[in-house]
């Protein structure tokens, strides 16, 4: 089973990448959180992989961190969702809000995910409410961006994905004031869930 690749990324969309790990090209896909941590293209980059087998399929999933993809598994295990549902749900919510709405059994805010009805939050937090444990606790290696730099890579990344210019300046702006410029992801999904209105 693989764990984890490191080499140059070749290519990034929001949902998966192509990693370059001497010659070979892994199609990898990812959650949001995961592509608003890249490095630019062609530069170095390490994730952590979920091989998923399947009769037909060998499917690998990366993610930025060991969390997430902690976090990916145990998502994994809930009946009903396999792994697509997963990234889903990942790419739904930053890590800490997404761990406290399970963990609190928070069934509104879990429904505002894509793909998450009322049902799947219920059991979302009935069954992994008490499973978390620490998936999420601060890192003391994790160092946080200059906000300036944080606002200017979400635009970045928003046009990217097709976004104009000003509506991606307006949702970044809009994210900041309501406390989600921590770090690039957790503003980057706060600033797409404003722009899904």
């Amino acid at each position: 089973m693989i764990g984890r690749l490191v080499g140059t990324l070749a290519e990034a969309r929001p949902d998966r990448v192509l990693i370059d790990v001497g010659g070979v090209g892994y199609d990898v896909a990812i959650p949001l959180g995961t592509y608003a941590a890249l490095p630019p293209q062609g530069e170095r980059a390490t994730l952590q992989i979920h091989t998923h087998v399947r009769e037909d399929a060998l499917l690998l999933f990366g993610f930025a961190t060991i969390d997430e993809r902690a976090l990916f598994e145990k998502l994994l295990s809930v009946s009903g969702i396999g792994p697509r549902v997963a990234l889903s749900v990942l790419s739904g919510l930053p890590l800490p809000e997404l761990i406290a709405a399970i963990t609190s059994q928070n069934v509104r805010r879990l429904s505002t995910i894509p793909g998450v009805g009322k049902r799947l939050a219920e059991r979302l937090g009935l069954e992994l409410k008490d499973k978390l444990g620490k998936i999420g606790a601060p890192s003391p290696s994790t160092s946080p961006s200059a906000p300036d730099t944080v606002g200017e890579d979400a635009v970045g990344a928003l046009r990217n994905l097709g976004y104009k210019e000003s509506e991606a300046q307006a949702a970044v702006d809009a994210a900041s004031k309501e406390g989600g410029a921590a770090d690039l992801s957790t503003l980057l999904q706060a600033a797409l869930q404003r722009l899904a209105r």
